[in-house]
């Protein structure tokens, strides 16, 4: 086997538990933070908020760190600094005497993150442009199903397990991530830039910056749409079904339909892009998300719903993975570990802002405005993606096929 395949593989696995220990919290904080001795529902409500959305900011602040770090000493130790860190601190949260406790490891969890960013630059860096597209799509099926389907998996265990036990086993996952990345991912790495730069002498290295800043953008709206309608998702579904007895249930198979989409398309669509280019996936998937959010805010029952949220997993795999073939072929390879880490960046701030987002707009406006609204941003950065990246790497196609 190839190495980057067999990297891929050990880093897929990695980046899924990394993605579960992230989000497997979400169901069961409100639980573990009245366990640990909070029992009024309005401190629960704000603990639980600052808990889950502390990580994901200090996530987005350090990720371009460790991406620097990931170009000056390999990614490899990143994945293994990441991979252990993540491990202990999960574990320990298991143990967690109060509140306070609990907050300040979800906050160390933040700083010490950096997994996905080593893995998406290992393997942009390994594979070559024929095979990329499909390469990135693979991995990131891992990201997107992990964070989908964590906070299924964490009321799965909570449920059969325990509270605590939801941290003890996640933690382990990541050991055992650990232990096979230490194992088995092989890097031959040699620094390319000797010197230390500062952001702007980065910034001024970078040939295509419009293009660059326009995927960035791109990479945040995307995670944006897809977490804007997690707070609200129980909620929908119970006012579409008023009588049924299996409101968690139906939740948690609509919550999860757009993660088993995306694994299902991600490859695909990123194996298309290595054929037809990745600005034109890119612009038809975000047009498609667009359009699939509109008749989500008008369904009639929850399958209806569940149909649509399956369908957006299949439009939106197409956008992660172009996304990152793009970028990894506009960027030197000097500086590859920097912009995936800002690129990553944009994706927690997207996680954040989406959950801040479908929260505010379904309490002042309404549940089906918060559709709407995601669908008016998904087709504005399709118009902004048309102007700025469709037509501008069209034309360069055009004129190399003319020379």
């Amino acid at each position: 086997m190839q190495i980057w395949k067999r990297n891929l593989f050990i880093c897929w696995f990695g980046m899924f538990v990394t993605s579960v220990g992230m989000s497997q919290i979400a169901p069961v904080l409100p639980l573990y933070i009245k366990h640990l001795g909070v029992h009024s529902s309005a401190l629960i409500a704000q603990f639980s908020g600052i808990a889950f959305g502390a990580t994901y900011i200090i996530s987005a602040v350090f990720s371009p760190i460790w991406g620097q770090a990931a170009d000056k000493y390999g990614r490899k130790p990143m994945l293994l600094r990441a991979s252990l860190g993540m491990a202990i601190v999960i574990f320990s949260m298991g143990f967690a005497q109060n509140v306070y406790e609990l907050i300040g490891l979800r906050i160390l969890q933040g700083i010490i993150t950096g997994y996905s960013t080593a893995c998406t630059t290992l393997i942009a860096t390994q594979t070559d442009n024929e095979h990329a597209g499909w390469a990135l799509g693979t991995l990131s099926t891992a990201n997107i199903a992990g964070s989908l389907l964590g906070p299924m998996i964490g009321g799965f265990i909570e449920g059969n397990f325990g509270l605590q036990n939801v941290f003890f086993i996640t933690g382990t996952m990541l050991l055992i991530s650990f232990i096979t990345t230490a194992l088995f991912i092989k890097e031959s790495f040699t620094r390319q830039d000797k010197k230390a730069l500062s952001n702007k002498e980065i910034w001024n290295t970078i040939p295509e910056k419009s293009l660059t800043i326009t995927m960035l953008v791109t990479f945040f709206v995307l995670t944006l749409a897809l977490y804007s309608i997690e707070p609200i998702i129980t909620v929908y579904v119970s006012q579409l079904s008023p009588n049924t007895n299996h409101v968690a249930l139906l939740a948690g198979i609509t919550f999860s339909a757009s993660g088993l989409a995306n694994i299902i398309a991600a490859p695909r669509l990123g194996k298309i892009s290595d054929k037809i280019g990745a600005q034109k996936v890119i612009f038809v998937a975000l047009v498609m998300a667009g359009l699939i959010f509109i008749p989500q805010a008008f369904v009639k029952n929850p399958w209806q719903f569940i149909g649509l949220r399956f369908s957006l997993g299949l439009a939106a795999a197409g956008l992660i993975p172009s996304v990152n073939t793009l970028i990894k072929r506009i960027t030197p390879a000097s500086l590859t570990g920097r912009v995936f880490g800002f690129t990553m960046s944009a994706g927690y701030l997207g996680v954040f802002g989406g959950s801040v987002l479908g929260g505010q707009v379904a309490a002042y406006w309404g549940i089906r405005y918060v559709f709407l609204i995601t669908s008016a941003l998904l087709l504005i950065n399709a118009l902004w993606v048309y102007l700025k990246v469709y037509k501008k790497l069209s034309l360069k196609e055009e004129a190399y096929m003319h020379e």
